[in-house]
């Protein structure tokens, strides 16, 4: 019967046969070194070694000490009292400590969940919202907002200012949801027309100008401003596409370029003239009932 020979074996003895003896003058005894990372401190123990048990030094049997240099990090030293902390029982993160950005505030007893954005957000998102796709609607938004965030700052109309007490137009890109309020809030109508018909005689209407409330001012311009939207051409297609022209529109508004100026100039107009009206015989009976 032929002996089984495991090649690997033969192998590995005549390596070993095959090698230099080891210098006896010279013992290298390996240090543990420290974990990249934790700390800096070298005497952290490896592999079961001891300090107790590596003899002391001789003439003949120098000692070969293996050192590794460390960045200075102060996160090390953090990162070991967060480690000391824990073993202990101790809260990791408190008032003590600190935090980045600080806690949020608590909901209250009385807030409602659409109340975390900001008026006009909800108010554009429901505006744009179409077969009730909410989704795609605060997608929209989030990408105009986008879009104003990163487009350079704008060049403010003299002609056409904004409200009074915005801040400067290099700063706009920097806060987008005041960007769009200030857009929004900027070409909106002060008052509206309204037609009161049969009261002015002979069946004829009755211009009657009208206050309005912040929301249906709001409400007004954004639908001024979509219908401009609407009306120009499709550069391509894509989801960012819409998004794009509602930014572009908004932009023009700030810099005094938008034809939504004329509507809100054309509509203070007409109010302003139909304020004699106010006073018609038509109105003063209707105030008295």
């Amino acid at each position: 019967m032929a002996s089984k020979l495991n090649p690997w074996g033969v192998c590995r003895n005549l390596c070993i046969r095959s090698r230099p003896a080891l210098q006896t003058t010279e013992r290298r005894i390996a240090f543990p070194i420290a974990k990249r990372g934790l700390a800096d401190d070298t005497t952290t123990k490896s592999n079961g070694t001891d300090a107790s048990s590596i003899p002391p030094p001789t003439e003949s049997a120098p000692i070969v000490r293996r050192t590794e240099v460390f960045a200075d990090n102060w996160l090390n030293a953090e990162a070991l009292s967060r480690l000391e902390q824990a073993a202990a029982g101790q809260e990791l993160y408190d008032d003590e400590i600190g935090h980045k950005f600080g806690m949020p505030t608590p909901p209250g007893k009385n807030d409602k969940l659409q109340d975390r954005y900001p008026a006009v957000i909800h108010q554009i998102s429901r505006i744009l919202m179409r077969d009730g796709k909410l989704s795609v609607a605060e997608r929209h938004v989030g990408l105009i907002l986008n879009f104003l965030r990163t487009t350079p700052a704008p060049k403010v109309n003299p002609m056409r200012p904004l409200l009074p007490g915005s801040p400067p137009p290099e700063q706009l890109p920097l806060d987008p949801v005041l960007y769009l309020t200030l857009a929004i809030d900027s070409v909106a109508p002060l008052v509206r027309v309204r037609m009161m018909k049969g009261m002015a005689g002979g069946g004829q209407a009755l211009e009657v100008p009208e206050p309005l409330t912040l929301r249906q001012r709001r409400r007004t311009a954004i639908l001024w401003i979509l219908d401009v939207v609407n009306k120009k051409k499709s550069r391509g297609s894509g989801k960012k596409q819409f998004a794009s022209r509602v930014g572009e529109e908004l932009v023009a508004v700030v810099e005094g370029r938008s034809s939504v100026w004329d509507k809100r100039q054309i509509v203070h107009k007409l109010s302003t003239s139909s304020r004699a009206n106010l006073n018609h015989p038509a109105m003063l009976a209707q105030r008295r009932k």
